[in-house]
């Protein structure tokens, strides 16, 4: 006895369907109408390879939304009948536009091919299709028809029969809604599971919270809990405000940014214009050529703003933390020796303002980043990287979670669960430290205006991120070549079409890594401040051994005399041939706890306080860098830049790597081994540098 195949016939208006019906049946169908409705049915049954093959052809439609009966009557077909197989049948000459149903079927969990009609057409306006891959990031096999003239039949109804006989299964590449909808979805998801359990068992839990984003009235009507509808009223309205924007407008261009994604990595040659303001100014800036140089300007032009329009509120952060540890010195009399003011000023004051002051350079680069990443451009960004990803082994979509490690390196690790390749994962989560992170910009604050003159600001800024992308470059590379060999799985590069950001939601994005950062200040950075002020206070040397040393040598001898002291002194010989003292290396211990305490060790370590503004206004930070220029060479401050960059993340990054990798060993991999590359770069370029200028 035949077994029996059930095929559901999908496809935009005059995509050809109807000859691939055609030329599947031949005589044998017939017409009628589906239940309720007047909307035509065909129906065609025929024997194949011992298989007896039932073909129904969906009305011709654009998407599987709600705004027509034929919508609704092919959307219900494949939920409610349960096909086996559906073909959507693709208008080869016209890719995009038509792969927007196969989106939606792919959102439905379908068991999918696709079928590219007019192939020969597609062929004569110069489009050339990387089947293979394209198949692979579209998770469904893709046979190539001519219907009218019954090419590809034989081909088609085998792949039919092969696909039939695979279990439905979640896909892993599908359309990402960007943070702010996958969190609406998440939440939505989250309450129909609980809520709506018989609707989430027939439509999943995820295409169910689409379709009521969209404000799918049939989806819609079908949802009882109250609670649920008003998650979806308030999850729309926030999305509203922060979009300017139906949800579904914005929804629908990511499924143009998924398909255009796709297309860029396997159509050769294309004449299409699909969103034609999008493609004029791809053209340009994912240029083969263009494209690099101008990433790298626009990242050159994010830090030299960071730089000039930041000193402003800077140093109003600056005056007001002189003016607070003036004034909470001024409780204890001129000269006076107390724990608690050195605690309050030194401590608190010196350490935590020392890290606040740098919010507004930090505020300012993660506006920038907002504004590329909601413009859309930060998308051809990873897809501009996407040639040079792939030949280090790994591909573009890589990229991203680095771009999100120049905010923090612990969301980035977090973001590489778009990679479901453990291989490409691991390499991108070992590599993201290297990606110069807000709490990093601290120091190279810090150092730069200390060392380099001011038209060097923006480029030295520039050249030691640059570092941190070149070298994460090559750490892939030795990694992939060695400790996770393998082949790369192909991703879609989603390219959604241009948008102007809303203020609202650049607002929100830079605001909330700020808030972080704040976060951060008030808490791990005041805790670990207060802790090494003490290790820096105490034990005191006996006050007959500073009897006869002046106040700046008595100062050394109770630094060398603490428990920090001592500790920087063991560790100086290692750090010597860097050109690191024992201060330095203090500095750089209290760093693995969060790298800004790098800034605020070096203020406490340098007794440079809040009260030493003094009444001619001198700014602390300024005095700091003083300090610094007396102390140490230029080199030295660009290799303590570079040890920054390149040293062991902070203690919340390996916990995150560990949580993510549910092992230790990569977290500690990750600990120690950038510390050696660390090590080992920094004593290169010192040692080189230094017979240089020796």
């Amino acid at each position: 006895m035949d077994k029996k195949i059930k095929v559901a016939l999908a496809g935009n208006p005059n995509s050809g369907k109807t000859s691939i019906f055609n030329m599947l049946t031949g005589a044998h169908q017939h017409v009628g109408n589906y239940p309720g409705v007047t909307v035509e049915k065909k129906e065609g049954t025929f024997k194949y390879a011992g298989f007896e093959i039932t073909l129904v052809d969906l009305p011709g439609t654009y998407s599987l939304s709600a705004y027509s009966i034929e919508e609704l009557v092919a959307r219900n077909f494949v939920i409610e009948e349960h096909p086996d197989v559906v073909v959507d049948i693709i208008d080869a000459s016209n890719i995009e536009r038509n792969l927007y149903l196969a989106t939606q079927l792919i959102e439905m969990n379908a068991p999918l091919v696709l079928a590219f009609n007019m192939s020969d057409m597609a062929e004569q306006k110069g489009l050339k299709f990387d089947i293979g891959q394209l198949s692979q990031l579209m998770e469904a096999e893709i046979v190539s028809t001519v219907g009218n003239k019954g090419k590809g039949k034989t081909e088609l109804l085998d792949v039919i029969i092969r696909t039939s006989g695979q279990d439905r299964r979640q896909r892993i590449h599908k359309v990402h809604y960007g943070e702010e909808i996958e969190h609406e979805l998440g939440e939505i998801g989250i309450l129909l599971a609980d809520k709506e359990q018989q609707l989430v068992e027939k439509y999943g839990s995820r295409w169910l919270a689409v379709k009521l984003l969209e404000h799918d009235s049939d989806i819609t009507v079908k949802v009882h809990s109250r609670e649920v509808l008003e998650a979806v009223t308030a999850g729309i309205e926030h999305l509203k405000s922060i979009f300017a924007d139906e949800p579904e407008i914005v929804m629908a261009d990511r499924r143009y940014g998924f398909i255009s994604g796709a297309c860029q990595e396997t159509v050769k040659t294309t004449v299409e214009s699909r969103h034609s303001y999008s493609d004029r100014i791809d053209a340009i800036v994912t240029n083969r050529i263009l494209g690099l140089p101008i990433f790298l300007l626009l990242m050159y032009l994010v830090f030299l703003s960071t730089f000039k329009i930041g000193k402003y509120p800077m140093g109003w952060l600056e005056q007001f933390f002189g003016w607070a540890g003036i004034t909470i010195a001024g409780f204890w009399p001129v000269g006076s020796e107390s724990w608690l003011k050195s605690l309050l000023v030194d401590g608190v004051i010196g350490g935590v303002g020392g890290v606040i002051v740098f919010l507004p350079n930090i505020l300012l680069l993660f506006l920038a980043i907002a504004l590329l990443e909601d413009s859309g451009y930060m998308a051809r960004a990873a897809f501009i990287m996407d040639r040079v990803m792939h030949k280090i082994g790994l591909h573009g979509k890589s990229f991203i979670p680095m771009l999100i490690g120049f905010g923090c390196s612990v969301p980035a690790i977090m973001a590489t669960r778009i990679l479901e390749n453990k291989r490409n994962r691991l390499t991108t989560m070992m590599a993201i430290p290297l990606m110069s992170c807000g709490a990093r910009l601290t120091i190279y604050m810090l150092i730069i205006p200390a060392f380099f003159p001011e038209k060097w600001h923006g480029p030295m800024l520039w050249l030691i991120y640059l570092i941190g992308i070149i070298l994460s470059i090559v750490v892939i590379k030795v990694l992939r070549l060695t400790v996770f060999k393998g082949e790369t799985t192909p991703f879609v590069m989603e390219l959604p079409p241009y948008r102007m950001p809303t203020g609202k939601s650049v607002c929100i994005h830079m605001w909330h890594r700020g808030w972080m950062y704040l976060r951060k200040a008030g808490t791990i950075i005041l805790a670990v401040s207060i802790i090494l002020w003490a290790a820096m206070s105490y034990p005191k040397p006996s006050e007959q051994s500073l009897a006869d040393l002046n106040p700046e040598q008595a100062q050394q001898k109770k630094l060398e005399h603490s428990v920090i002291g001592r500790i920087g002194q063991a560790i100086e010989p290692a750090l010597k041939p860097l050109g690191f003292d024992w201060k330095i290396g203090t500095a750089l211990i209290g760093a693995t706890a969060a790298k800004e305490v790098f800034v605020s060790q070096l203020a406490i370590v340098f007794a440079v306080s809040s009260q030493e503004a003094g009444a001619d206004g001198e700014k602390s930070t300024q005095n700091l860098r003083e300090k610094l220029q007396a102390n140490y060479t230029p080199l030295t401050g660009f290799c303590i830049m570079l040890f920054c960059l390149i040293s062991a993340p902070c203690v919340a990054t390996i916990a995150m790597t560990r949580q993510e990798t549910n092992s230790w060993g990569w977290a500690l991999f990750q600990f120690f081994g950038l510390t050696a590359l660390a090590y080992v770069v920094t004593l290169i370029v010192y040692q080189i540098g230094n017979s240089i200028s020796g």
